[in-house]
C-alpha cells in the first residue's frame, strides 16, 4: 500500500516563515557588513542586492516547495537580472546567510548550505557533470568562502571551514580547515586556523612562493658544493633571493 504524501505547508504558514527569514537576513547584514550598520531596514532591503538576491530566493524556495509551476522560476531569473546573483530555487539555503557585494555568484540546484554561512562575489556552488541527482557542493555551518572561489561537484565543506579567495575546491574539506589554491588544499596560518568571520585573505601561505624559496635555497647549496668540488672556491655561489611575507594591516581588521 503506498503511503499518503505529506501535505505540503499551506500559504499563510509559508508567508509566515518567509518573514521571519526576512528579519533574520536584514539583521545578519548588519552584523556581517562594517557599511550596513546604522543604515535602516528600508535601505538595506532597497540596496543590498545580496540580501536582495536571498529574499527573492526564499519566496522562490517556498513556492518550489509547494509545487508551485513557473512562478520559482520566473523569480529567480527576475533576480539574477537585477542582482546579478543566480540561486536555483531548489537550492537549499539555511539561516543568517549573508553575500557580500554578490555579483557572480551562482548557487546550483542541489546545492545546500548551512547556518551563518557568508559568501564574497563571484562565488560558484557548481556542478561538474549532467548526472541526475546530487551534483552540487554541501557547505556546514559558519563556513566563509571568499571572492572568485569555485566549488565544484557534490563535495562536502565541513563546519567552520574558510575557503580563499579564487580557491578551486573539487574535494571534501574537513570541518575547520582554511583551503587555498588551484586545486584548493588545506592550509594554516601561524601554525592554527584563521578565527572569526571573515578570514585574512593578505596573510594566508604562498605555496607556490615557499615552493620557489625551497628550490633557490637547493640551487644555492648545489652551486656552493660544485665550486668546492672544482676549486673554484666558496662563495661564488648566487645567494637565495629572499622572498618577504606580506606585511601589514590584517583585511580581516586583526
Amino acid at each position: 500500500m503506498d503511503r499518503p504524501s505529506l501535505p505540503r505547508p499551506g500559504v499563510a504558514v509559508v508567508l509566515r516563515r518567509v518573514a521571519q527569514e526576512i528579519r533574520s537576513d536584514v539583521a545578519t547584514a548588519r552584523d556581517r557588513d562594517p557599511a550596513a550598520r546604522g543604515v535602516s531596514t528600508f535601505e538595506i532591503l532597497a540596496s543590498w542586492a545580496g540580501v536582495q538576491a536571498l529574499l527573492a530566493h526564499r519566496v522562490a524556495h517556498a513556492l518550489d516547495e509547494a509545487g508551485v509551476p513557473l512562478a520559482p522560476r520566473a523569480i529567480a531569473y527576475l533576480s539574477r537580472a537585477v542582482t546579478g546573483i543566480e540561486i536555483h530555487p531548489a537550492a537549499a539555503i539555511g539561516g543568517e546567510f549573508f553575500i557580500d557585494h554578490g555579483s557572480g555568484v551562482v548557487i546550483g540546484e542541489t546545492a545546500e548550505v548551512g547556518e551563518r554561512v557568508t559568501l564574497y562575489q563571484g562565488v560558484t556552488l557548481g556542478g561538474t557533470g549532467l548526472q541526475p541527482g546530487k551534483r552540487h557542493p554541501t557547505l556546514g555551518d559558519n563556513v566563509t568562502v571568499g571572492s572568485g572561489a569555485k566549488l565544484l561537484g557534490p563535495i562536502a565543506v565541513g563546519d567552520g571551514a574558510k575557503i580563499g579567495a579564487n580557491t578551486v575546491v573539487i574535494e571534501d574539506v574537513p570541518p575547520g580547515a582554511t583551503v587555498v589554491g588551484n586545486p584548493g588544499h588545506p592550509v594554516k596560518v601561524e601554525g592554527r586556523r584563521v578565527e572569526g568571520p571573515d578570514a585574512d585573505w593578505i596573510h594566508l601561505p604562498d605555496p607556490i612562493a615557499d615552493a620557489i624559496k625551497a628550490l633557490s635555497e637547493r640551487i644555492v647549496e648545489l652551486e656552493r658544493r660544485l665550486a668546492e668540488l672544482d676549486g673554484s672556491g666558496e662563495g661564488t655561489a648566487a645567494e637565495t633571493p629572499e622572498l618577504q611575507p606580506r606585511t601589514g594591516r590584517s583585511s580581516a581588521g586583526g
